[in-house]
């Protein structure tokens, strides 16, 4: 039974489904892409359909090449927000920002005017309204930060385009080389930027081929289809706790002390697991079922490589017999606490028969 015959019902598994809103034409906006060359249709066929098999997809995630990650770190609202991040990604100067044409910006008078521009458009609103959005791309330590700023900067040209300005900054002050890419929110055309979780993986997905073409190893897909539970934590709780790691702050967060009372009251038997963990567990050993009949498909090829991917897949199966969502990890913590807990009641002696209760009892000796 040839592989390429069951290949879309395997990228349906690597793949994410999103809930389709439709509240006029689905076909118009693409037509009118088509027939004024802007947007996602501009984009050469060739390009398009660059590695995108389900095969070489699936070999890229059982070697676990680097995943992308693309995230919206913040909606800034009016000039003093965005000249203050501005200043905050060109660390104080030390940093140029590139502009949508590559014209570098190094002077806080110069982002402050940019600033200005991006929000007087928007004085006529009444209330706080967005100016710009943040975002920011990253790749795992060890990635040349060169061909990550390059790739955004591909991939801002694609799926942005020329309707709305944005700037660049790149960072290597941490093992990760990142980009922020900050971008206007009102376009030429009015329309608002305001990336949804659909239009991120796209950037996810753009991002990675625009590195696969530099000869960066690098892959977007969904967490659940390589055997991770969802993150499932915002930018602001994951500075938050990252405040807390540090020692500024010794507060917990609210949500995480949620978690640890439910994952306490689970652990003593009071209370059974969230819905979504049983339904992630599923989904997993679907798509496990999946990986194992394409490895099986791929040993009837006859190829060598088919045959060394084949066991590259059971390989990676064995590895992820489990997916491990953040309850799991939070519950297994919990039950570690119950397991010490009991351990140290039963080395606990009882009183003595005939001592009276609330007796001291006598220091032990020391040799």
């Amino acid at each position: 039974m040839a592989f390429g015959e069951h290949e879309e019902e395997l990228w349906e598994a690597m793949k994410p489904r999103f809930r389709p809103r439709l509240v006029s034409d689905p076909n118009a906006r693409y037509a009118r892409n088509l027939v004024n060359g802007t947007g996602v249709a501009s984009i050469p066929a060739a390009l398009r359909a660059l590695d995108r098999s389900a095969r070489a997809t699936l070999a890229r995630v059982v070697r676990r090449t680097p995943e992308v990650l693309v995230k919206v770190t913040g909606r800034k609202k009016g000039a003093e927000h965005l000249a203050a991040h501005l200043d905050y990604i060109g660390r104080k100067g030390e940093i140029p920002l590139e502009t949508r044409d590559g014209e570098l910006i190094s002077s806080k008078s110069e982002a402050r005017q940019i600033a200005e521009e991006w929000s007087e458009a928007l004085a006529w609103r009444r209330g706080a309204t967005v100016s710009a959005v943040s975002m920011v791309f990253s790749m795992p330590a060890g990635t040349d930060p060169e061909a990550v700023k390059q790739a955004v900067r591909e991939t801002a040209e694609r799926l942005i385009g020329d309707n709305h300005d944005y700037l660049m900054a790149l960072h290597t002050d941490t093992p990760r080389p990142h980009v922020h890419l900050t971008v206007q929110a009102e376009g030429l055309n009015r329309r608002r930027f305001d990336p949804r979780r659909e239009d991120l993986f796209r950037f996810r997905e753009g991002f990675a081929e625009t590195l696969r073409s530099r000869g960066v190893e690098a892959e977007a897909t969904p967490r659940y289809t390589r055997g991770q539970g969802r993150a499932g934590t915002s930018m602001a709780l994951t500075q938050l706790r990252d405040r807390i790691r540090k020692g500024v702050s010794r507060q917990p967060t609210e949500a995480d002390m949620r978690q640890a009372r439910e994952a306490m009251l689970i652990a003593l038997g009071k209370a059974e697991q969230p819905a979504f963990v049983g339904k992630s567990r599923m989904r997993w050993e679907a798509i496990k079922s999946r990986y194992g009949a394409a490895a099986d498909r791929l040993d009837q090829s006859g190829k060598d490589e088919d045959r060394v991917l084949a066991r590259e897949v059971r390989q990676f199966l064995r590895d992820r017999a489990e997916i491990e969502t953040v309850p799991d990890k939070v519950l297994r913590d919990a039950e570690r606490r119950v397991r010490a807990e009991q351990e140290r009641g039963k080395g606990q002696t009882g009183p003595e028969p005939g001592v009276p209760s609330g007796t001291v009892p006598p220091r032990s000796r020391q040799r």
